[in-house]
């Protein structure tokens, strides 16, 4: 990430920013962990309280209910009072709410936790992208959004034979007991480690003149109260239109299998306990690759060409064609060539993932928590509409058929917005701000 290591004056640049990067890289891990426990839980947790897939469809759902209605309220909260608390009290009560998660008896105790999971999670993403634009300059944001984004699909991967082992020997409930616990202690290394870069005792001068030189640095807090206006005026450039229908269509991808893939793997494919621990990595692991690939390449395109819309919107546009390649699972029987093509599918949607950078080089300055709330709001109505579409689609036909359809076609749509909605890619100019 960091071509040379030194100041112009000679002196040696430290590295916090990579310690920075590691804290990020783990609640953002832990964050996916909370949210997606429930799927590998749903197939032993529906038997047990007698739940059916239209009903599991809205319990999914409901997450995503709170998380989007709470973008906007969470950005505001990130801008008026930094990364540092906002990260704190997120990280400390998702992972606690999940933990009673454990407690549940039946359908209204879950849909009242996912409900307030959602609300908790809200500002994760967010702050992500403001560290990120505070802590590294832009030739490195790419690499770094795709190191922290890589949690998301890392903990999956390589826990999920961990925690089907877990629920085979002592039950599902114990998924959400571990799980929450874990994610306390990571909300508490966070408020120990974590400082703005002019509050930091570790990294020197020219660390921090390194990271200025590339837009980077320090941003105000408590600056910028809400204003309709702002708001107004974000959604008058084409640019926040076509990042959010296209992160909204990558995030489809992403909820399918944060959600329904276990059930598909048990119900659709017939696999047992063993089976799906170890078939339920493979696409995760591709998902990692596409994630830190896609930065890497993005950071290199730009290096190389100096274009933003090359760096960003290429392999953005390529992940999401990959994506669509998901319907191919309804044309074949072997389960290694369905896992093949779910894989293809998931790395291409780890590509996505830099929608993250380009909404940091894009969005105001000053109003870089709204804009980040509006993205993910956007993005994560995938969220609400995913899993009820797929639940009614296979409660009505008894097959998966028609819901692997509408995320390939979806992911269609979403690379046409970035070919032809999303413009240029650079920071948005706003006469009210």
């Amino acid at each position: 990430m960091d071509a040379t290591n030194n100041h112009p004056t000679g002196v040696r640049r430290t590295r916090r920013r990579f310690i920075v990067l590691t804290l990020l890289a783990l609640a953002t891990m832990v964050n996916y962990l909370d949210r997606t426990v429930l799927g590998i839980a749903a197939p032993s947790l529906t038997k047990e309280l007698g739940i059916d897939a239209a009903k599991m469809g809205i319990i999914f759902s409901a997450f995503s209910w709170s998380y989007v209605a709470m973008q906007i309220p969470g950005g505001l909260f990130l801008d008026r009072f930094g990364a540092k608390i906002t990260y704190f009290l997120s990280v400390t009560c998702w992972s606690l709410i999940t933990l009673l998660h454990g407690l549940a008896g039946g359908i209204a105790s879950l849909l009242g936790l996912r409900l307030l999971l959602g609300i908790a999670e809200a500002p994760c993403f967010p702050t992500n992208s403001r560290v990120v634009g505070t802590w590294f300059p832009q030739h490195e944001r790419a690499t770094a959004t795709g190191v922290y984004t890589v949690g998301e699909y890392v903990g999956l991967a390589f826990l999920s034979p961990l925690l089907f082992w877990l629920m085979a020997n002592s039950g599902w409930r114990a998924l959400f007991f571990v799980v929450g616990v874990v994610g306390v202690l990571i909300g508490i290394a966070w408020w120990r480690m974590y400082t703005e870069p002019h509050e930091s005792k570790h990294a020197n001068q020219a660390e921090l003149d390194y990271i200025a030189a590339g837009e980077g640095g320090d941003i105000a807090v408590a600056g910028k109260a809400f204003s309709w206006a702002n708001l107004r005026e974000l959604f008058r450039h084409r640019q926040i239109w076509g990042a959010c229908i296209g992160q909204f269509a990558g995030n489809t991808t992403l909820v399918f299998f944060l959600t329904w893939f276990p059930t598909y793997l048990a119900t659709e494919r017939q696999m047992g306990w063993i089976k799906m621990g170890f078939f339920a990595v493979l696409p995760f692991v591709a998902a990692a690759t596409g994630v830190l690939l896609g930065g890497v390449v993005s950071d290199y395109l730009l290096k190389r060409t100096g274009s933003a819309n090359i760096a960003r919107k290429l392999p953005i546009i390529t992940g999401l064609l990959m994506a669509s390649s998901i319907i191919l699972a309804n044309y074949v029987q072997s389960d290694a060539w369905v896992i093949a093509i779910l894989s293809l599918a998931f790395f291409g949607q780890g590509m996505v993932g830099l929608g993250w950078v380009l909404i940091s080089d894009i969005a105001p300055r000053d109003l870089m928590g709204m804009t980040g709330g509006v993205f993910n709001l956007a993005s994560n109505m995938a969220g609400i509409i995913t899993p009820l579409v797929i639940g009614f689609i296979v409660a009505s036909t008894g097959s998966f058929v028609g819901a692997l359809s509408f995320v390939g076609g979806v992911a269609l749509f979403g690379a046409f917005a970035y070919l032809f909605i999303l413009g240029d890619v650079r920071r948005v100019e706003m006469a009210s701000v």
